[in-house]
């Protein structure tokens, strides 16, 4: 790789931290072609993707942008995979599924919504981590909880008058005019 290509990468993977702001650190060493191909394959289906990359060039990227990754310099040993994803926990989930065929992939480190996570110990706490899609279908649940509730009370009632639901009662005729007559 010539000092162009170089630059280019840099710039590629300063672009891909900027624009993402999720993204795992990963250690694929010892997986065989199947079974890199395999988690390449679960990258693409659930919308993450993954890098091979050279530390060196991770590390002057990330030097480029604004953010601080001070952290990860120290992970940025051996090979270095780089997964990147709209979603904060989809890599953990990828990870944690991948590693129940094979222990080879590990976490090096991980940045979600600006925090730094270090370390393979982290995984579970990644991969439990709510995405916001999640997260607005419990809180749409609870929301719904009460209403259900109440509305199943109300025809539970009205089912007990009479063992079946009974319309509601129809507008009462309004009151019969007063007779006019005629003033003397």
């Amino acid at each position: 790789m010539n000092k162009k290509e170089k630059n280019e990468m840099i710039d590629s993977l300063s672009t891909m931290l900027k624009e993402n702001a999720h993204f795992y650190l990963t250690d694929p060493s010892g997986l065989t072609v199947e079974k890199t191909s395999q988690l390449r394959r679960m990258c693409f289906d659930k919308g993450v993707k993954m890098l091979v990359v050279k530390n060196t060039l991770l590390s002057k990227a990330m030097e480029k942008t604004s953010n601080t990754y001070d952290p990860f310099h120290d992970t940025l040993k051996g090979t270095t995979a780089i997964m990147f994803s709209a979603v904060a926990n989809a890599p953990g989930k990828i990870m944690k599924e991948f590693r129940k065929g094979s222990d080879k992939l590990t976490l090096k480190s991980a940045w979600v919504e600006e925090s730094v996570y270090i370390g393979h110990n982290q995984l579970d706490t990644l991969a439990g981590i709510k995405s916001k899609n999640e997260m607005i279908g419990e809180i749409i649940g609870l929301l719904q909880s009460p209403t259900k509730t109440v509305i199943g009370a109300l025809l539970a009632e009205r089912k007990g008058k009479g063992g079946k639901a009974t319309p509601a009662a129809p507008d009462a005729p309004a009151a019969p005019e007063a007779p006019t007559t005629p003033a003397n």
